[in-house]
């Protein structure tokens, strides 16, 4: 998608800043892979509070996938980046590196 100008249009649910961090983190990790609440939690310095309300708007647009279980009687989050997530994120790296460089590399 493509802004007034012709500029690129960066996706506002990545584009918060702790969200983009989130994303980043997530997009490391191979597809279908997930990392823990508190590893992520812990990875980013976020508090719980902080990264669950960013995990609920991400979620909401279906780029992460949360997953609530137990590990005997200790209850555990995963958090995934969904296939919807890696694209929304490609297209957003993608539109960064447009705005930074509008000439796409070419003198």
């Amino acid at each position: 998608m493509t802004a007034d100008k012709g500029l690129p249009e960066l996706d506002p649910v990545i584009h918060a800043q702790a969200r983009l961090r989130v994303v980043a983190a997530l997009n490391v990790l191979g597809e279908g892979d997930e990392m823990t609440f508190g590893s992520l939690k812990d990875l980013l310095g976020m508090t719980a509070g902080n990264l669950s309300v960013h995990l609920t708007k991400l979620e909401e647009a279906e780029y992460v996938r949360i997953t609530k279980t137990h590990k005997g009687r200790t209850p555990v989050t995963y958090v995934a980046l969904t296939r919807r997530g890696r694209l929304a994120f490609e297209d957003y790296t993608r539109a960064i590196r447009a705005l930074l460089d509008p000439t796409g590399g070419t003198p």
